[in-house]
């Protein structure tokens, strides 16, 4: 599975994109979210407050409840403002 990374998202992980073969236990967003944030300091230095994060399955925008099985790509976004 491809996941992607934006704006400060991005700057933090330390990178905009990677493959990754998800845990069985990985079931849903809020999921993903979790096991993320245990990957490194970046990751948890990104994700120190998951629900603020918005999430993209196949370019449509999802509940961190939704379930990522059969998710081609998933994107990472900080909250987004208007301007």
């Amino acid at each position: 599975m491809k996941l992607k990374y934006f704006a400060w998202v991005r700057e933090r992980i330390g990178t905009d994109e990677e493959d990754l073969d998800l845990p069985a236990g990985v079931v849903s967003v809020r999921d993903l979210l979790d096991w993320l944030k245990g990957r490194g300091d970046g990751y948890q230095q990104a994700l120190l407050y998951p629900e603020a994060i918005r999430v993209a399955i196949n370019h449509e925008h999802v509940d961190h409840s939704e379930p990522v099985a059969g998710a081609a790509e998933i994107a990472l976004f900080p909250p987004m403002t208007g301007g």
